[in-house]
């Protein structure tokens, strides 16, 4: 693997306090939009609507998630049917598209084959599509093949994303070739290679797929393919939640700060991945 030199920057008293004030203002404007969404889960129902908005609660309250918990109670559909459904699919999407994405980037980095360059670039070209331009076309094929209204209209297009083949195959580049070629001198397949050699030494890079993968998912509506009440993710009932009038604004706030947790957790765990698959990512072995 390519070895990474760092250069000491000499900078002034004035220099390195601009830089952390810097930081600091850019750490506090990423954080604002998940701190309004925790106060206003924590609003009356009066303090969600001054003019302007108020970073601040004057009088917390929990009634947003009692009122979630009595308005699903009430519901044909349980709250808890909604977690199982988004993560069902955010886990099996995962889990799938990292090994998925993990298998077509090796021969892509490791191996000579034809057309290989050309598919290399129609994977870095398909980066470019929004999900908006490929739902329409993804809805034929998947009423061709009947799975509309079922948990595999929503897993199998978040296995078909190229991002995660690309990113995984820039880090493959940085994995030594003598390496493999000693396992193999060893007498190991290459499913063994993949899984016992490869796997392990590209953490980093299919840590942070997974991280990417996982929001992604999780965030996912699925009102396009989902019809049955009992089938439909955790954000459809947030939407639905927030369209249904004035009065469950703080309920929809409260259902919010519940689909922030599993990323931030995620995240928070896995965020040295991040970070060591970009200082990598642009290498090559």
């Amino acid at each position: 693997m390519s070895k990474i030199t760092t250069k000491r920057v000499s900078r002034s008293r004035w220099g390195n306090f601009l830089v952390a004030f810097f930081l600091g203002l850019l750490g506090v404007f990423m954080i604002l939009p998940i701190y309004y969404s925790i106060i206003s889960a924590l609003k009356p129902l009066n303090e969600l609507f001054y003019f302007p908005p108020r970073f601040y609660v004057v009088n917390p309250t929990l009634n947003n998630f009692l009122s979630l918990i009595k308005l699903q109670a009430q519901s044909e559909v349980p709250f808890e049917r909604y977690i199982f459904n988004s993560v069902l699919v955010a886990l099996v999407s995962t889990v799938g598209y990292v090994l998925i994405a993990s298998m077509a980037a090796y021969p892509l980095a490791k191996h000579k084959f034809p057309l290989k360059k050309l598919i290399t670039n129609m994977v870095v070209f398909a980066i470019l599509f929004r999900p908006e331009v490929t739902s329409i076309p993804q809805y034929i094929m998947m009423s061709g093949v009947n799975i509309i209204d079922t948990y595999l209209a929503l897993i199998l297009p978040a296995m078909a994303g190229s991002f995660g083949v690309f990113l995984l195959q820039q880090f493959l580049e940085t994995v030594p070739n003598e390496l493999i070629e000693s396992g193999r001198i060893d007498g190991a397949g290459e499913l063994s290679i993949f899984f016992r050699l490869i796997m392990p030494m590209i953490k980093p890079a299919w840590m942070t797929v997974v991280i990417f993968t996982f929001i992604s998912t999780w965030n996912i509506n699925g009102v396009q393919f989902i019809y049955s009440e009992n089938m439909k993710m955790l954000p459809a009932m947030l939407s639905s939640l927030s369209t249904a009038g004035i009065a469950r604004t703080g309920v929809a706030s409260a259902v919010s700060v519940l689909l922030l947790i599993p990323p931030v957790i995620i995240f928070l765990f896995s965020q040295s991945s991040i970070v060591e698959t970009m200082a990598h990512s642009g290498l090559k072995g």
